[in-house]
């Protein structure tokens, strides 16, 4: 699962992989959002952890992983 996270006060975006079903980002991302002073944790496929501010969220795009095609086609 691709997920991409913009954040208020930055142009830019926070984008990984994950192994977490698709229904539970989204459970998870909604009850954050809900909160005054919520704290988002999520871990990527490589064991990395991330912590976001739930007040600092601007938009999440929860999406499938896509395989990319390698070489040239013709």
């Amino acid at each position: 699962m691709d997920i991409k996270i913009g954040f208020s006060d930055s142009p830019r975006e926070l984008a990984f992989s994950t192994d977490t079903p698709k229904e539970e980002l989204q459970a998870r991302v909604s009850e954050v959002l809900a909160q005054d002073n919520g704290m988002l944790e999520l871990h990527d496929d490589r064991g990395r952890t991330f912590l976001v501010k739930g007040s600092r969220i601007a938009y999440v795009e929860l999406g499938s992983a896509s395989t990319r095609p390698v070489g040239f086609i013709g």
